[in-house]
């Protein structure tokens, strides 16, 4: 059974960090594209960034470029979202997503696999 796990949501100050982690099991992610999107409460979910696991390329949503840094552990079939800097208007419920052969894409329709999601709210 395919299952990914996200953790690492939690509440924090404007300014400060956090460290997503998506923890995949059932397959390998030697094939896939990882994602992360998140989605506030009345707004549509948007793509964050996302990672080839064949190649290790990255790509970064405009708002959160230079913040945001996403990587990968494939032997602990692992991806993680280490946010700085982070803003009120980060506050989200955060998904990870798989996509089988790539390449990497925002389009969530492309995506094969979610996961539960985890709340990251920004305080003031």
């Amino acid at each position: 059974e395919v299952q990914l796990v996200e953790s690492g949501g939690g509440l924090v100050q404007a300014g400060g960090s956090l460290r997503l982690s998506c923890a995949a099991s059932g397959f390998t992610f030697d094939n896939y594209v990882i994602g992360w999107f998140r989605q506030a409460p009345g707004k549509e979910r948007e793509g964050v960034s996302c990672i080839s696991s064949s190649d290790g390329s990255t790509y970064y949503a405009d708002s959160v470029k230079g913040r945001f840094t996403i990587s990968s552990d494939n032997a602990k079939n692992t991806v993680y979202l280490q946010m700085n800097s982070l803003k009120p208007e980060d506050t989200a419920v955060y998904y990870c997503a798989a996509e089988a052969l790539g390449p990497c894409s925002f389009d969530a329709d492309e995506y094969d696999y979610w996961g539960q999601g985890t709340q990251v709210t920004v305080s003031l």
